[in-house]
């Protein structure tokens, strides 16, 4: 599994890369605001364009800059600009797309992958965002997308809340958890009807988690041998890593808080420190 990380703060993404494990770059634009003010907040002026020229000349992979437009003509036209403007600098800009930019229902649905369709005719690869279902990657890796983003925990967030669920941001949700409540809850509706058994549910239309989310995405593009690569997005926690990682997903864009969590166990700890204690002066030798 390739490890991405989600970024826009140069100083994260050169200490990331110093650790050796560091594979690319997701951006979006609440990740540069929140770079941006930092950097403000400092009293630092920001030259976006040498900014962004700084981020893609420090990792060898992709790095994925999002368009800001809604309609089709205006993201292609976006996307074009940001590869002609960053691509020479180290030949890994990806261009993320939402794969729907629908405000309502509305609003036209289909602006997101006509724009990754027509992108990627032209060489150009794209990286569909705000994936939240199965169906969404589906209809992204049909039109050509190079990668597919689910954010998993988004799709937690959003069960969590329609069941009125307390949580905080970085809690890790358990789908088979949330199944076993869903069964439960159940039995204890069966005696009054199907209509009220029918209406319990633990689930976005089927989809119990984000992890959840992710499993049925890499069920479908290797029954179909789609060549997108997955991107687990909206990484809360290190437990999530792992398990997408178990799944076999292709990239994991993880926060730089969450990396760190990665490498960080409290009996690693305690090892240490038993076997500082625990070197003996004859063996301290050895090392002069």
């Amino acid at each position: 599994m390739k490890i991405f990380i989600d970024t826009a703060d140069i100083d994260e993404i050169e200490e990331a890369y110093s650790w050796g494990i560091l594979d690319g770059i997701t951006t979006n634009p609440s990740l540069i605001k929140k770079a941006v003010e930092k950097l403000k907040n400092k009293g630092k002026k920001v030259d976006m364009e040498e900014y962004i020229k700084k981020i893609c000349s420090i990792v060898e992979g992709p790095v994925s800059l999002e368009v800001r437009g809604i309609k089709a003509e205006e993201m292609v036209r976006e996307g074009n600009i940001l590869y002609e403007k960053f691509n020479d600098i180290n030949d890994n800009i990806v261009i993320k797309i939402p794969v729907n930019t629908a405000f309502n229902e509305n609003d036209e649905q289909f602006e997101g992958i006509k724009a990754i369709k027509e992108l990627e005719e032209t060489g150009i690869p794209t990286n569909a965002t705000l994936i939240m279902a199965p169906e969404q990657a589906l209809l992204a890796a049909k039109a050509g997308a190079s990668y597919v983003s689910p954010f998993l925990g988004r799709v937690d967030d959003y069960i969590r809340s329609v069941k009125g669920i307390e949580y905080s941001k970085m809690d890790y949700w358990d789908f088979d958890a949330s199944i076993l409540m869903e069964n439960k809850e159940r039995e204890k509706k069966a005696e009054n009807g199907y209509k009220v058994v029918s209406s319990v549910s633990y689930s976005d239309n089927g989809i119990y988690s984000g992890v959840h989310l992710v499993e049925s995405i890499i069920r479908i593009f290797d029954s179909y041998s789609y060549d997108t690569e997955i991107i687990a997005a909206s990484v809360r926690n290190a437990r999530q890593v792992r398990l997408v990682a178990e799944m076999g997903v292709d990239i994991a864009t993880i926060p730089f808080t969450v990396i760190k969590e990665m490498v960080s166990h409290y009996k690693t700890m305690e090892g240490m420190k038993k076997f500082t204690q625990d070197v003996v002066e004859e063996y301290s030798k050895l090392f002069e």
